[in-house]
């Protein structure tokens, strides 16, 4: 099937994001996350960050790539995969903490490899831009999503608790309507709209409120629905006749990235975490990749990026 796209794959794959980001932080509320939330915080920001430069030197000598460029690559593998964790953990027989760490790293780092990839590619296209202008955009988006994803919740939350809506099957629909604010709100402020739909969703699947397990039940099969979604548009988008250049290359860096950059990465995140050096293994192990990274690759494609084929391909 002829597909090639990348401008409506990468808009539709927001949406399926945002969708599942939700569902996420829905499920799994504050009182879940709350004990782990200083480790998942510094693994979806210090492990994120530094799994992205240690993929991106390898990304660079593999492919030969210029630095930027590598970056790229490696900010985009560095994302964990939310639909992957959120399915694979919850039926595992995983010590709750570790499961609750991972997943909520993955829900918090996303937003944090999407600003490395946009940063490393402004970064390419304004010659005066540097490092200290991409940390400050990383932590201004971050914080401001991060506001505006409380705010947007709690509104949320007081509105199930106070309107009385005819009937259940309105609440699914008010909380679609929350994140489509929340992401909404932020990205038009210049925020962080995934952390902003995730914190959101958080705050509105903590506590009680009506129509708590019909929500939740409808999001779980909306966020299904958009995996299989989201794994399909790529497929299509992805030529196997254009692999072979990078295939070897590509394989590589994955064992990169396994062996070396993410294990590293997830023991210096959570050097201060309560954990053994197994379950620090395991949260290395467990830094499950999916679409996420492919949809991260159109980015560099639609702007242009020099070896932008090369970078799709590989990742």
């Amino acid at each position: 099937v002829e597909f090639d796209d990348y401008e409506l794959t990468r808009t539709l794959g927001t949406i399926g994001l945002v969708l599942i980001l939700f569902e996420g932080g829905l499920t799994a509320g504050w009182g879940e996350i709350r004990p782990v939330l200083g480790t998942a915080i510094s693994l979806a920001t210090v492990g994120t960050i530094a799994t992205a430069l240690l993929t991106g030197l390898a990304a660079i000598w593999l492919l030969d790539l210029g630095t930027l460029e590598g970056m790229i690559v490696g900010a985009a593998v560095a994302a964990t995969d939310s639909a992957a964790i959120f399915a694979v953990l919850r039926g595992s027989q995983l010590r709750k903490r570790l499961a609750r760490t991972l997943e909520g790293e993955s829900g918090m780092n996303d937003p944090v490899a999407l600003l490395l990839v946009t940063g490393f590619i402004d970064w390419l296209d304004m010659p005066d831009y540097g490092a200290v202008d991409m940390a400050g955009a990383l932590v201004g988006k971050l914080a401001l999503g991060l506001a505006l994803g409380l705010v947007v919740g709690h509104a949320a939350r007081w509105s199930f608790r106070h309107l009385d809506l005819p009937s259940p099957g309105l609440y699914p629909v008010a909380s679609i309507a929350t994140a489509a604010l929340a992401y909404g709100l932020a990205d038009v402020a210049g925020g962080s709209g995934f952390l902003s739909v995730y914190i959101a969703a958080l705050v509105l699947g903590t506590g009680a409120v009506p129509a708590r397990r019909t929500t939740i039940a409808f999001h779980q099969g909306l966020s299904w629905v958009a995996q299989i979604s989201l794994f399909f548009l790529l497929g299509l988008l992805v030529f196997p006749s254009e692999l072979d250049g990078v295939a070897a290359e590509g394989l590589l860096l994955s064992a990169a990235l396994m062996f070396v950059a993410r294990p590293v990465a997830a023991f210096a995140a959570s050097a201060f975490a309560p954990f053994t050096a197994r379950e620090r293994l395991m949260l290395g192990w467990a830094g499950l990749r999916g679409a996420i990274p492919i949809w991260l690759a159109t980015f560099p494609v639609i702007e242009g990026v020099d070896g932008n084929d090369t970078i799709f391909n590989a990742i």
